[in-house]
């Protein structure tokens, strides 16, 4: 296939893109590479696919219109991993309107774009919190998710939204992913895992919020692209039965579809800390500190309708991947 992958400078877009470039796909990828966080890391990522056979790059931006126009104009995606987005929940409080233009409008783009030229299915990425002030756990895509926390979450909850409009009105198979805490080689520096690796090696204290007793449900980034693969080679379809009387919020009478990706086994951040120490060899001085506005306590990803449908099955244990970041941490950084 002829796959369009947004954000394949990004953390998970290179992992998928080069997965997708093992199995013979052809790749087309989008980036702004934007200073949200060190351009360098992104420029690393994105040199390791273009020395690939197989990848066509698109430097650009989401919220540009004519340039995703040009881009779906010249080489006509058959799917599209949409996985551009202005990512960070406490970022947003400070730059509310980078989210809008990308994620509302970034959004809006690729969804035109999709409906012009004929793709066959988009995936694209939601995340786990748009279950906001939802308490009841594992979440589930079949519980409402009214009430957002953040900002970042209202522009996913909207994605979803606006993927379902497409779907109704123009027939376009949608498939909307929420993510529920990913790490692993190649990550986000503004990530916890990230930040607390590095700071523990320099021997700096680390913010540790709500005491270190939130629950997370830490997903490694290879059993998270096995499902984003598994989900794009799976277009969404009509729920059959689908009751407008009893609406499901997962899936519709349109081709949508909304799946939960996670690890389905919950760790405390203090066992998590406890897991770097150990890899890094070194104890981590955490200063303790109350919970953060519009973060929640725990998460846990009820993932039964992924295994289901697409044959998902995360099989990294943190015990697994918590080394294997930190071995990259070392061996990218040379520390």
């Amino acid at each position: 296939m002829k796959v369009l992958v947004t954000g394949s400078a990004g953390f998970i877009g290179s992992h998928v893109a080069h997965v997708l470039l093992d199995r013979g796909d052809d790749v087309i990828g989008l980036d702004n590479l934007n200073d949200y966080y060190d351009v360098g890391l992104k420029q690393a990522r994105l040199d390791r696919l273009l020395a690939r056979p197989g990848y066509t790059h698109v430097a650009g931006d989401l919220a540009d219109r004519a340039t995703v126009e040009q881009l779906f104009a010249s080489h006509r995606p058959e799917r599209v991993v949409n996985l551009a987005a202005q990512a960070g929940v406490r970022y947003a409080a400070q730059n509310p309107h980078v989210y809008a233009a990308s994620n509302l409008t970034g959004f809006l783009h690729v969804l035109e774009g999709c409906r012009h030229h004929g793709v066959q299915h988009l995936v694209f990425a939601s995340t786990s919190s748009v279950y906001g002030g939802n308490t009841a756990l594992p979440f589930s895509e079949h519980q409402p998710t009214e009430h957002p926390l953040t900002f970042y979450a209202a522009t996913k909850k909207a994605n979803e939204a606006m993927a379902h409009s497409y779907a109704h009105l123009y027939g376009l198979p949608c498939t909307g992913l929420r993510f529920f805490t990913v790490y692993g080689p190649w990550g986000r520096p503004d990530m916890a895992f990230f930040s607390f690796t590095r700071a523990i090696i320099e021997g700096r204290p680390i913010p540790v919020f709500n005491h270190g007793h939130h629950t997370r449900d830490f997903t490694y980034v290879d059993d998270i692209v096995a499902g984003v693969v598994g989900a794009l080679d799976r277009p969404a379809a009509a729920a059959a039965g689908w009751r407008g009387d009893a609406p499901d919020p997962a899936t519709s009478s349109a081709p949508w579809r909304i799946y939960n990706i996670g690890n389905a086994r919950p760790v405390q951040l203090l066992r998590y800390i406890e897991l770097l120490e150990k890899a890094i060899g070194r104890k981590a001085v955490m200063e303790l500190m109350p919970m953060q506005p519009g973060d929640v306590p725990d998460t846990a990803a009820d993932v039964t309708d992924l295994m289901a449908d697409t044959g998902y099955s995360p099989s990294t244990p943190v015990e697994v991947g918590v080394p294997r970041f930190v071995q990259w941490y070392r061996d990218y950084y040379r520390v």
